[in-house]
């Protein structure tokens, strides 16, 4: 096939340009990428060799790297699995991942973002901060004939065609930029230059790095050795490997078991949450390996989703090499790690909370929105979870945890009282907080999605219940000097009730009014409007769920309504519609038909002036 020229997909050109144009200051990490890369090739052709039975070589697994300073070419090879010419196209000529547009805006706006380079899958465009021409020539492990070349200026097109003695594997040679120390472009071709770069950031690759006649890393596993002979620094770099993040990790974990089943878990919890943390695309998962051999990069059957930030290792002695992600789902081995290290993850957080308090502050931020997923699985988890967490209150700025709110529990209180929404100024203006503001009650606020779902599925915590303060009938203890109502309400209410019908279930005086003249309550079994409408966005459709309207006996509008409808109850219908409303816009909620509301008011105003 004769020579063809593409374009890159637009997102890639513009990406190109940015690392043409060197965002990074540190430039150093081209190496890293592309030795990563290299090493994720080698992994993969020992796995395809195991597992689909392809014939390979596979006893001199290596990656090279060669340079030629008087040429200005620096040169990375592996032997691995290598690319066909499509995979070439796809894998380097677009970027397909998701997030491709919120990473261009990042990048743009971001003068240093190192991180963001490989958290986004595009270490390979790295290249081009350091070279002005990448050449790439590979060859598909177990395909016939010839392999492909690949090269880029890195202009927004790149030109294809046939390599005839293209050995299996890939090889990127880099036509190095002139030396440029002010802007920290050094010189890649110098030997003690590549030597830095390999020792400080590659040096536990698992297969030998050559150069020359030398093997430039030790290759040891780092989950395999004591934690006091591996430094922070050794940690980070393995965890900046396996993660892509640019960050150092917040946590390092590292597990041990031996006994009738041995494995070896290195685990890091990140600084930060990735962008993709609630795309159901995303990978997630830990690396299985089995006797130090590379299994699966993404096994989420090693940790549950909740834990899906988590990266890390896992080596297990006792399995089969072969072993196939539908196995893993039934492996009990698998699911004893799994447990094991859930509960790991989670006494080390509950660690870093008691020790390092800004720490925690810092992991709740980034991760306590993924972590109250776990509360609506594995109920054997509710307590350690429950006991990790943190929620905003009533009672300062900060958040608290349960623990701290039982401690502050005034006396005679029962329960924890939380109140659900969608900010935290909703939940503090709404009506229900009235008498519980009134008379010193805290009361958690809770404005993530998942906790519409998650406190129906846990009832209590250290033997208090949960208890929502927009559900169910409140009693709280009254002020021995609180004014009773005057007059006989019920008239009202029925008639309320009658007028209502199709939008409520009861009509009833309220404990929780202090202020406001009205407000909607769910009945205690009964779901929340919230939580309706989340069903309804996913597709479940179900009856409508009628609440209770609570009034006000104190207020001017209740009490005058209650002697209106004494007198004449005709032309309350109207009032009746207002009422129920302005409870309703009160708490967030929508209107049926908010033309109608808006006249309804505009007629009454009218009246008025």
């Amino acid at each position: 096939m004769t020579m063809e020229t593409l374009e890159f997909q637009a997102e890639a050109r513009q990406l190109l340009q940015l690392m043409v144009h060197s965002i990074y200051s540190n430039k150093d990490i081209f190496l890293r990428e592309l030795i990563s890369n290299a090493s994720d090739a080698l992994d993969k052709l020992r796995l395809a060799k195991l597992q689909d039975g392809l014939e390979a070589d596979t006893s001199d697994l290596h990656i090279e790297i060669e340079a030629d300073p008087e040429a200005r070419t620096l040169t990375v090879r592996d032997n691995g699995i290598g690319m066909t010419r499509e995979e070439v196209v796809d894998l380097i000529g677009t970027i397909a991942k998701s997030g491709t547009a919120e990473l261009l805006t990042k990048l743009k706006e971001a003068k240093e973002s190192p991180e963001l380079i490989g958290q986004f899958g595009v270490g390979f465009y790295s290249t081009f901060m350091v070279a002005d021409k990448v050449t790439l020539v590979t060859r598909k492990a177990g395909t016939e004939g010839h392999g492909t070349r690949w090269e880029s200026a890195g202009e927004g097109t790149f030109t294809l065609e046939d390599a005839e003695d293209a050995p299996v594997g890939t090889t990127v040679t880099l036509h190095l930029r002139p030396k440029d120390e002010d802007d920290a472009l050094y010189d890649y071709a110098d030997t003690w230059k590549i030597k830095e770069i390999v020792k400080r950031y590659s040096d536990f690759i698992a297969f030998p790095i050559k150069f020359g006649d030398e093997t430039l890393n030790s290759m040891k596993a780092l989950w395999a050795r004591p934690r006091s002979e591996v430094t922070d620094e050794e940690y980070h770099q393995f965890y900046r490997h396996i993660s892509h993040d640019w960050t150092d990790p917040l946590e390092i974990i590292n597990m041990k078991a031996e006994g009738t089943f041995e494995y070896e878990a290195l685990l890091f919890i990140p600084s930060r949450a990735p962008f993709d943390l609630f795309q159901r695309d995303a990978r997630r998962g830990l690396q299985l390996y089995v006797k130090r051999v590379f299994i699966m990069d993404d096994s989420k059957e090693l940790i549950p989703d909740y834990l899906r930030f988590v990266k890390g290792v896992v080596d297990a002695a006792d399995l089969s090499l072969n072993i196939s992600r539908e196995i893993l789902q039934q492996d009990r081995h698998i699911q004893m790690i799994r447990r094991r290290l859930t509960k790991k993850v989670l006494s080390t957080i509950k660690d870093m909370m008691r020790e390092n308090p800004e720490k925690y502050a810092t992991f709740w931020r980034e991760f306590g929105r993924a972590i109250k997923e776990g509360l609506l699985g594995e109920p054997d988890n509710h307590k350690p979870i429950l006991e990790i967490a943190s929620f905003a209150t009533t009672a300062g700025d900060e958040p608290t945890t349960l623990a701290a709110y039982v401690e502050r529990m005034k006396e005679g209180q029962e329960e924890i009282y939380f109140l659900t929404g969608e900010s935290r100024s909703q939940v503090v203006n709404s009506p229900h907080m009235e008498a519980f503001s009134e008379q010193g009650y805290e009361v958690l606020i809770l404005t993530d999605p998942v906790d519409e779902i998650w406190v129906d599925a846990v009832t209590e915590f250290d033997g208090r219940k949960l208890r929502s303060i927009a559900r169910g009938s409140v009693d709280l203890k009254k002020d021995e000097q609180e004014k009773e109502p005057e007059g006989d309400f019920g008239p009202l209410l029925g008639f309320l009730k009658e007028k209502l019908d199709e939008q409520v279930k009861e009509v009833r005086l309220s404990h929780r009014l202090t202020t406001s003249a009205a407000c909607l309550v769910s009945d205690a079994d009964d779901i929340t409007p919230a939580l309706e409408k989340m069903y309804r966005a996913m597709g479940q459709e179900g009856p409508r769920v009628k609440r209770i309207l609570e009034l006000n006996p104190n207020h001017p509008l209740v009490a005058g309504l209650r002697a209106s409808h004494e007198r004449d109850a005709s032309g309350l219908e109207e009032t009746a519609e207002l009422l129920y409303g302005t409870a309703l816009l009160a708490e967030g909620g929508d209107l049926d038909d908010p033309a109608r509301f808006a006249k309804l008011l505009a007629d009454r105003l009218a009246r008025t002036v």
